[in-house]
C-alpha cells in the first residue's frame, strides 16, 4: 500500500506540527497532495480508470477549498506551504 501509517505520521509531523495533529489544515493539504500525486501516476498508466479520475477531481476540489481557507486565515502559511509542496495556483 502506498500510504502506510508511518508515511502519514511523517507527513503530519513535517507539516502539521506533530504526528498526532491530524486535524491541522497544513497537514491535511500535504496529505491530499501526496494522494493526488499517487493517483496522477496511476492515471498515467490507466487512462480509462474513470472512478479514479472522479476521485482525483474530488480530492483536488477538497484541497482547493482547504487552500482557500488557509489563504483567508493566514496568507504567510499559505505561501510557505504552496512553495514547499510545489503547488501552482
Amino acid at each position: 500500500m502506498y500510504l502506510t501509517k508511518e508515511v502519514k505520521e511523517e507527513i503530519f509531523k513535517k507539516h502539521g506540527g506533530s504526528a498526532g495533529n491530524t486535524g491541522s489544515t497544513e497537514g491535511q493539504i500535504a496529505l491530499f497532495t501526496h494522494r493526488i500525486n499517487h493517483l496522477t501516476g496511476h492515471l498515467k498508466n490507466n487512462q480509462k480508470d474513470y472512478n479514479t479520475e472522479r476521485s482525483l477531481v474530488r480530492l483536488v476540489g477538497k484541497r482547493r477549498s482547504l487552500l482557500d481557507y488557509l489563504k483567508k486565515k493566514d496568507i504567510e502559511k499559505y505561501r510557505i506551504l504552496i512553495k514547499e509542496l510545489n503547488i501552482r495556483k
